[in-house]
């Protein structure tokens, strides 16, 4: 029977395959005592040589799809499956106690994860932890005869279902075979939902229930233009679907064809057009769209990505290569932004009521000052490859601001004792995603060389409203008047010292927020690398004295309904 549901609308374009269900599989088993200890023992090992098959064919497609680098980790996993010490343990569990396999397995691994979890003082020993919780659950899969599902490993078209997709699965999903996503949870700001936008497929998050209503193998089809979602079409559903899509891919041709022009409004007014990256792999996305900037490099994917802290020299490898890639086009990097939703198995940080109000970002490289040097190194040593931009995160205080480019021109001078050479005249500037920088962006400016407004957390706080919660989603309004006041202010602020602003939020490649943003004067546009062409296309269309007539009466609306109704009357004869 065919399904339908709707949800937000993550990344533009229209999938049609089967579902691939990636959700948790029930791992529950009773202990059961009186067990034959030989039957139990072979039962072990048939489980053990399935799961290291497993994981040797998952490591070669990380390796193919990700890099060798990625594929590291599954070697450690491996390392753990064969580990006779560990193997052992269990199998003298089952001989002295009697019980299943299931149990002697649990019983073992939980002490040794114990243990190294416990060694608060050596991180890789914790990691081995994290190693073993994995390839436990792997073997407990196998022994219960149950499938774990492993994005790497998929060889078919296929639209992946789940409740919610991690930084980590997302990493794994190969544009060749997953043509979409849908996902019960999320929204636009959602990290699943930026990685679509990067991997330039197809999404739907925030659906509440798709993973009820979805089997294995269903025909699903998914429209990341109106956030609808079919499963079990009819042959005419799907053919006009496929017509859509078809149709979204000719306009996509047309855009395409602005790749290398330059980003003008109607009146020949420029604005830069940037990208945002997480890794150097996305330099091809953002070339291929012809951006004109990296305007944000998540650097946090580089911890995200690693067993262990990468050292000065990876950092370097990595910044450089994204430099050369730009061929001096400018390139803003963030500085580490771990925290909040984006967690490292190797770095303990508290548990906290509310993560995104509390240790992250700038506040853990001010108090971890000997992994912020050693960024601010690599970073400075690969100066000399391009046009580097270095962006604090989080920053709400100016004691902050002066704090962290204290640090960072110590490491400079530094350097440059050393022999190393380092570029001059780079700029330093901070993201403004907190509402009391924002507030205060008129001191600020006197000290940064520019803003960038990073607008998922900067609404979230602003309306004190989680935009992971979809409860509160609402709420989530990037044309609120409130929040168009504070962007004006910003700006406004810059250019009165003579600096430059950007946004790299998700709302710089909002259509509905474009024209109100050229309006407000906002200097560099950056969002994903799918996002740059249409935009491009729509600023050709503006005239920007209509767009800041447009701008100032949106600042006197009361509400985010009056100024989307204002926009789209004055936008209606683009098309």
């Amino acid at each position: 029977m065919t399904f339908k549901t709707t949800g937000i609308a993550a990344s533009d374009g229209v999938a049609i395959a089967k579902a691939y269900l990636l959700t948790e599989p029930d791992l529950t088993f009773k202990k059961v005592e009186g067990q034959d200890p030989k039957a139990e023992g072979k039962r072990l090992d048939e489980a053990l040589a399935k799961t290291q098959d497993q994981i040797k064919v998952i490591r070669d497609t990380a390796a193919e799809s990700l890099g060798e680098e990625e594929a590291k980790v599954f070697d450690a996993h491996l390392m753990v499956a064969i580990d006779p010490e560990l193997i052992g343990q269990i199998k003298t569990t089952i001989d002295s106690e009697k019980v299943n396999a299931e149990s002697a397995l649990k019983e073992v691994t939980d002490t040794f994860i114990s243990m190294f979890e416990a060694m608060t003082d050596n991180h890789y020993m914790q990691e081995r932890a994290a190693d073993i919780r994995d390839v436990t659950k792997r073997i407990l899969a196998n022994l219960l005869g149950v499938e774990l599902p492993s994005p790497a490993t998929i060889k078919e078209e296929v639209v992946v279902v789940a409740n919610d997709l991690t930084p980590s699965d997302t990493a794994q999903l190969n544009r060749k075979y997953v043509r979409g996503f849908v996902t019960n949870i999320g929204g636009r700001t959602s990290h699943s939902a930026i990685m679509a936008r990067s991997l330039e497929i197809p999404a739907i998050v925030g659906t509440k229930t798709i993973t009820d209503n979805v089997e294995k193998g269903d025909l699903v089809i998914i429209d990341g233009l109106d956030g609808e979602v079919i499963v079990d079409p009819d042959e005419k559903t799907v053919k006009s679907f496929k017509a859509k899509g078809e149709a979204f891919h000719k306009q996509q041709i047309e855009w395409a064809k602005l790749v290398d022009a330059k980003t003008e409004t109607k009146d020949g007014v420029h604005f830069e057009l940037a990208a945002n990256i997480g890794t150097p792999k996305d330099l091809d996305g953002v070339l291929n769209n012809g951006a004109e900037a990296v305007g944000l490099y998540r650097t946090e994917f580089l911890y995200m990505d690693s067993e262990n802290f990468p050292t000065e020299d990876e950092q370097y490898d990595a910044y450089k290569a994204v430099l050369e890639g730009m061929n001096g086009k400018p390139v803003v990097v963030r500085t580490m932004d771990i925290g909040g939703d984006k967690e490292l198995p190797y770095l303990k940080l508290p548990k906290e009521m509310n993560p995104f109000l509390g240790y992250r970002a700038i506040r853990i490289c001010l108090n971890d000052e000997g992994m912020f040097r050693t960024q601010l190194r690599a970073l400075l040593r690969a100066s000399v490859h391009g046009q580097l931009r270095i962006m604090f995160p989080m920053i709400a205080t100016l004691d902050e601001f002066r704090q962290a480019k204290k640090i960072l021109l110590e490491e400079k001078a530094k350097l440059k004792d050393e022999g190393i050479e380092v570029a001059d005249g780079i700029q330093v500037g901070i993201m403004i995603e907190i509402p009391a920088a924002a507030v205060l962006a008129h001191q600020f400016a006197k000290e940064v060389d520019f803003f960038s407004i990073g607008t998922n957390d900067l609404i979230q706080y602003t309306m004190a409203a989680d935009r992971m919660n979809q409860q509160v989603s609402y709420l989530y309004q990037p044309y609120n008047p409130a929040i168009l006041t504070l962007i004006k202010h910003v700006i406004d602020s810059a250019h009165a010292e003579g600096k430059w602003t950007g946004m790299c939020g998700e709302m710089a490649g909002d259509q509905i927020a474009v024209p109100l943003l050229v309006g407000l004067g906002l200097d560099e546009f950056s969002m994903s690398a799918s996002s740059v062409l249409k935009t491009r296309s729509l600023m050709s269309k503006l005239d920007t004295s209509d767009m800041k007539e447009l701008a100032a009466k949106a600042l006197e609306q009361g509400t985010v309904e009056e100024v989307t109704a204002l926009v789209e009357k004055a936008t209606s004869h683009l098309d």
